[in-house]
């Protein structure tokens, strides 16, 4: 994705880093089909938008999506565009869920966005998502005696 895309009148390559969270850090993301239908709809997004998701990743309270957008969005509208579309499809999908959170919102308030640029490369971003959601190891370390 590091490519530069191009308009009529524009050249640009805008990537962006997003995350955020389920309502309330519930962990509705390990439901069976829930990262799934999430992904699936993301993607659709990106296509109907003409938006590049590049890599996406879920871990049981929060999402990230590693995507480049045109210039004319805001990072701010395309987070409430997925924001809200993702949002609708679990819902119609896992009705149940919605059992689970009051007020009839799935995502939180507020999101983190970071441009990637020449201090956090392209490959450095796709592995940090892809590692979301597997079990981190631990290392076991002895208590070191002082005598």
């Amino acid at each position: 994705m590091s490519e530069t895309l191009s308009g009529a009148h524009t050249r640009w390559n805008i990537r962006y880093h997003l995350v955020w969270i389920v309502k309330y850090r519930k962990d509705l993301l390990f439901w069976p089909g829930v990262s799934e239908c999430f992904c699936e709809v993301v993607r659709g997004i990106g296509e109907r938008y003409g938006w590049v998701i590049d890599t996406m990743a879920t871990d049981g309270n929060h999402v990230h999506v590693f995507m480049g957008a045109p210039p004319w969005y805001s990072p701010a509208e395309v987070v409430k565009v997925i924001k809200s579309l993702t949002a609708r499809e679990i819902f119609r999908r896992f009705p149940q869920v919605k059992r689970e959170l009051w007020g009839g919102e799935f995502w939180g308030d507020g999101y983190d966005v970071r441009t990637v640029g020449s201090e956090v490369t392209t490959a450095v971003i796709r592995e940090y998502i892809k590692k979301q959601g597997q079990e981190t190891q631990h290392k076991s370390y002895e208590q070191l005696r002082l005598f």
